[in-house]
């Protein structure tokens, strides 16, 4: 009886601590923090896949030590795309910034080469993001956001350029799976992804300010500027495709 009786108090007080409520374990909120963002963003449900962290103590894990490449995410039963989308940025936060950027070559996904910074200095406006086709997270929301940015301006003039830069390129090939990605989101004719050497690419992400080590703790951004020479806008977090056509059409003066 004595047992029992403790281990009903013990009970009653870990409810009074937690307001009435049993804790929710870590994975709960990751999952619930997943559904909250994708339905936000308008990212489809088979865009992000299933995941099981209930086995799992990601505070233990240190993911710059990773080799993310080698991993069986489904093997292991979890999916750390999940947990990078769960621990992103939710507040979108504004800012002016100058970006040199680096003379490099690129490959487009059409298999065109081309040259940086000429590459987005031909008088167009131009939207910036930073992508990897085997993301499961993020990503996604990102493409998606430019999909529906693409949409939203088709009758704009000027049009913008939409520049999707791969931060693993070794995997993002032109012979790989990056063409069959920007067809997956409807990439139009001034939409294009690019790849190229893993230096290259981390030199444009480095110039922007953006290069964080691990493509698996890259963030959420977009960068927009209405024509050569002038500062880029930077928004950080998951800006919605209203707020991105809103922020371009202030820009580039359309209203």
């Amino acid at each position: 009886m004595d047992g029992t009786l403790k281990d009903e108090t013990r009970e009653d007080d870990e409810m009074h601590e937690t307001g009435g409520c049993r804790r929710l374990t870590r994975g709960a909120w990751i999952a619930i923090a997943c559904l909250g963002l994708g339905a936000a963003s308008g990212v489809r449900a088979e865009d992000i896949a299933p995941m099981d962290h209930s086995q799992m103590d990601h505070s233990q894990m240190d993911h710059s030590q990773m080799d993310h490449s080698q991993m069986d995410h489904a093997a292991m039963g979890h999916d750390m795309h999940a947990h990078h989308l769960a621990n992103a940025p939710q507040d979108v936060k504004r800012a002016e910034d100058r970006v040199e950027i680096p003379k490099l070559g690129m490959q487009r996904h059409d298999g065109r080469k081309v040259e940086f910074p000429a590459e987005l200095d031909d008088g167009r406006p131009v939207l910036v993001n930073f992508i990897f086709t085997t993301c499961t997270a993020i990503c996604p929301i990102l493409s998606r956001t430019f999909a529906q940015v693409q949409d939203k301006l088709a009758a704009d003039r000027p049009m913008p350029h939409l520049v999707s830069i791969s931060i693993d390129p070794e995997n993002d090939t032109v012979s790989g799976p990056l063409p069959a990605y920007a067809e997956k989101f409807e990439a139009g004719p001034s939409w294009q992804f690019y790849t190229g050497s893993v230096e290259n690419s981390i030199a444009l992400q480095k110039a922007f300010k953006t290069f964080r080590g691990d493509k698996m703790n890259h963030i959420p951004v977009v960068f927009m500027r209405a024509k050569p020479g002038e500062p880029w806008l930077r928004l950080e977090g998951f800006a919605s495709a209203d707020r991105v056509v809103a922020e371009y059409r202030r820009r580039v003066g359309v209203h």
